[in-house]
């Protein structure tokens, strides 16, 4: 039952950060609205590192931020959230893959490698943490911005990339539980027995030293 919930946490973890990944590099983040328009000439699209443009005819053209210290502080912070995500969950499949009963990584001293694969459950809860507040913060950005009646730029909608994103949080999460949970579940074969002492009550633990034949003088002083 362990051996199965660890192959599931560990497909659950691949599969979130390879979602991590792809949002990381998709480009809609946040998209124009195009709310009261009638004429729709061009699309703006924006992500982490850069922001593109397209007309109506599928032409597009696309330009990096051009200073990170001009931008602001929440892109900054998605920037080394959505980093430091992949590298948690990068850890994460190593140590699962070292972890796993089943693996033949790391010799047979389950014990360890129980550990080892509780670790690997940390990194995939950090991971889907720091996904989570990654996009859930620029989203957050963008709704705050919509609905600001003095906000007079360029007004955006939610990207898909940040849906794909969340999805992929929710997947690191669980298969993080997972992980924490199987490595909490031990089958009566897999405890180790401990031998049992009998208890010391009843039995009386005796001090005194055997008598021994104290040499008497009556003999001696017998014919005196």
């Amino acid at each position: 039952m362990n051996t199965l919930i660890e192959v599931v946490a560990l497909f659950l973890g691949f599969v979130s950060w390879i979602l991590t990944l792809i949002t990381l590099e998709d480009q809609h983040w946040r998209e124009s609205s195009q709310d009261g328009s009638v004429i729709l000439t061009s699309n703006l699209y924006e992500n982490l590192w850069m922001s593109c443009a397209s007309d109506s005819t599928g032409n597009y053209n696309c330009r990096d931020f051009p200073s990170l210290f001009a931008l602001p502080g929440y892109i900054q912070a998605s920037r080394a959230l959505m980093i430091t995500s992949i590298v948690f969950g990068s850890f994460g499949l190593v140590a699962t893959l070292v972890g796993m009963k089943c693996s033949k990584i790391g010799g047979e001293n389950y014990v360890l490698k129980g550990k080892i694969a509780a670790v690997g459950g940390v990194f995939f809860l950090l991971q889907g943490l720091c996904t989570m507040i990654a996009v859930s913060w620029y989203a957050a950005n963008i709704t705050q911005q919509f609905f600001d009646i003095l906000y007079q730029g360029t007004k955006y909608e939610l990207g898909e990339a940040l849906y794909i994103g969340w999805a992929s949080a929710t997947l690191a999460i669980c298969g993080g539980s997972c992980l924490l949970c199987s490595c909490g579940i031990m089958t009566d074969n897999e405890k180790i027995p401990y031998p049992v002492q009998p208890s010391s009550r009843g039995h009386v633990l005796s001090t005194v030293a055997p008598s021994q034949s104290v040499p008497s003088n009556y003999d001696r002083n017998a014919y005196v």
